[in-house]
């Protein structure tokens, strides 16, 4: 990666530092990702042509699905797999520097919530933990173990055992946060009712035909009403990304400075919508994937706003993806 400091990566703090650093890594991915390469080829696209952000061409995230989407030649260091749906084929993320990955949720949890050293951190992801390659097992398996607190884990589906830990007397004088699948966390609400009023309650999606699908709205009145919680936070990420995004509650996202979100038309998967506030895909600049691809097209619909906060609404035709094939 000549030319190219990964720790110049998480040290952006403006919006010129960031184009220079992603037109920087485009041109790496470009000429040295065969998958990449061959993509922008497919699409008439000269690289040395693309001076905007809105021209650099967004590999579509199902070719994860096939091919192995890599930059570079060093060796693969960890494979990530997609949990997958009944009737699905999995994505598989080749990562040759699992480092990364751990220094990119790290410092994005510190950017939104702070040293996770200070919480009580319970993971509800039953069925996950049973898979060896889920990266958000990784990822939390890494938060709990950063944690001070002992009874910080993985809970499966012992949610009695998990509402004594948070009830627990001392409890009050410690900042507790508790990330869960929608489905589990569906379960716990409606099962037990539990007080968890001033715990931080996170869904990270994920119904994986265990339960009825819900809006994110339907979901969190649900678990704000049964959890007595005022709000119910988000995290949007996955198995193709090194970066996430969080929610505090609000519906709106937003993402880690090295992280950014475009819209792209729904009936023109090559053109990005310029004006916010329009509904359409959404395209991922994840400057962490360098090893990858750092520009992924969705399966997502969503809505960007002046702020660069946005919202996820719903899946869109599997058709938009489907137009362009390597």
């Amino acid at each position: 990666m000549k030319g190219i400091r990964v720790d110049d990566i998480f040290k952006i703090e403006d919006n010129s530092t960031f184009r220079k650093k992603a037109f920087e890594i485009f041109k790496y991915q470009a000429e040295n990702n065969s998958v990449y390469r061959q993509f922008i080829h497919s699409l008439g696209r000269a690289p040395a042509n693309v001076s905007l952000l809105n021209e650099i061409p967004f590999l579509p995230v199902e070719i994860f699905k096939n091919h192995k989407v890599i930059s570079g030649v060093a060796p693969v260091e960890t494979v990530f797999e997609s949990s997958g749906t009944t009737g699905s084929s999995f994505s598989r993320h080749y990562l040759v520097d699992t480092s990364l990955y751990e220094r990119s949720f790290l410092k994005a949890f510190n950017f939104f919530y702070g040293d996770p050293a200070d919480y009580l951190i319970i993971a509800l992801l039953p069925s996950y933990t049973e898979r060896k390659n889920s990266s958000l097992v990784h990822m939390m398996d890494h938060l709990i173990r950063k944690s001070v607190h002992s009874e910080s884990g993985f809970y499966g589906d012992n949610y009695q055992e998990l509402i004594s830990v948070i009830n627990n007397p001392g409890s009050s004088k410690r900042k507790a946060f508790l990330l869960g699948v929608s489905f589990a966390l569906l379960d716990l609400a409606e099962k037990y009712a539990p007080d968890l009023s001033g715990v931080i309650v996170m869904e990270t999606g994920g119904m994986k035909g265990r339960r009825k699908e819900l809006t994110r709205e339907e979901l969190h009145s649900i678990l704000k009403n049964k959890l007595n919680v005022t709000s119910v936070h988000s995290e949007y990420g996955m198995t193709e990304l090194l970066s996430q995004a969080y929610s505090k509650g609000d519906g709106l996202f937003k993402c880690p400075p090295w992280m950014r979100i475009l819209i792209r038309d729904p009936q023109d998967p090559l053109t990005v919508i310029s004006e916010p506030g329009k509904i359409g895909g959404i395209n991922i600049i994840d400057l962490a994937n360098i090893h990858s691809c750092s520009f992924i097209a969705t399966g997502d619909l969503g809505r960007l706003h002046s702020d660069g906060s946005f919202e996820v609404l719903g899946r869109l035709d599997d058709q938009d993806l489907s137009l362009i094939h390597i």
